[in-house]
């Protein structure tokens, strides 16, 4: 896929405003109602380019947004990824060196390695680890339609089923099988954990409606829990597709190729070829293989294609 800059509905704005929170970390903003309640954590920019969660979190903090009950945390991620923004490469600046999204697990946070992404995940553990709800802000590299990404437990999926939007459910049984997000940190990634923990993925990286989705599912999800007062006008859930994590590919090598131009969504029968990495072939493990976030250039050691299955209706 490529963009013209003329394309680019939404860019990146200047945050210095931001950095200086009430937390001592950069760019954490915390709002304490007094009251008995969740603490909810807002999560933006966990990866740079995406900027619709940059969007909905300014929204939070420029309206004045207060939580009725409990704790109301909104934090901007990887804001170094985010200042790399370059119109003519606006794919590029999702990383500087480590995916901040997958580094969550004590071998990479308690380990010896550095980057950006490493110091930022070190600096902001204590938020995520404190938080008793997340909602962590992204959005995909193809105009497709929105959905939720979450572990396989059912607090996290009567949670997303009764926000409703998006109506669309990637469902991880075993984890995302590439590294340790920020939503499976802790006893988020637990069975025995309490508390809800979503990615929304909210519609391509550019586009002003995807922003605008940001927002309302950011709002949606504080009502849920009761920090602010729910819209009257907001229409019921519709009907609800899920879809279960079956594998997550990754890149092995430059020779890495689809079998044909796709952008996610698209189903393979059984056996049927998908991709090919080298002397290596990508098959559909089942019938009706429905591929999400298929890679849009081939980087090697980065996703190539998460591998689902549809799953009944609730």
């Amino acid at each position: 896929m490529s963009l013209q800059q003329s394309d680019l509905e939404v860019v990146p704005r200047d945050l210095t405003a931001y950095r200086q929170g009430n937390t001592g970390i950069d760019y954490v903003h915390r709002f304490d109602s007094g009251r008995p309640g969740p603490h909810v954590l807002v999560n933006a920019l966990t990866h740079g380019n995406e900027v619709c969660g940059m969007v909905a979190a300014t929204h939070l903090l420029d309206s004045g947004v207060q939580p009725a009950i409990g704790t109301l945390t909104v934090s901007f991620a990887n804001v170094p990824a985010y200042e790399s923004f370059d119109p003519a490469k606006p794919f590029d600046s999702r990383q500087l060196v480590h995916n901040f999204n997958r580094v969550w697990s004590p071998q990479w946070l308690d380990g010896s390695e550095d980057s950006p992404e490493l110091r930022r995940a070190r600096a902001m553990r204590p938020v995520v680890s404190t938080a008793d709800h997340i909602l962590d802000l992204h959005s995909t590299s193809q105009p497709v339609q929105p959905f939720w990404v979450y572990p396989a437990f059912e607090r996290n999926a009567a949670a997303a089923l009764a926000i409703g939007r998006p109506d669309v459910h990637l469902v991880m049984p075993r984890g995302l099988g590439s590294g340790t997000p920020v939503i499976q940190h802790g006893a988020h990634g637990e069975a025995s954990g309490a508390g809800v923990a979503l990615v929304a993925e909210c519609g391509q990286h550019f586009l002003r409606a995807t922003s605008d989705l940001a927002i309302e599912v950011t709002l949606d999800f504080l009502a849920h829990f009761g920090l602010i007062q729910r819209d009257p006008a907001a229409a019921a859930p519709g009907p609800q597709r899920r879809f279960e994590l079956l594998e997550t590919r990754l890149i092995q090598t430059e020779a890495f190729r689809f079998v044909r131009p796709l952008v996610g969504f698209e189903e393979f029968a059984q056996g049927e070829l998908i991709a090919t990495d080298g002397p290596d072939e990508i098959r559909a493990p089942c019938d009706r293989c429905t591929i999400f976030m298929p890679a849009r250039s081939v980087i090697v050691g980065r996703e190539a294609v998460y591998l689902t299955k549809p799953l009944p209706p609730r």
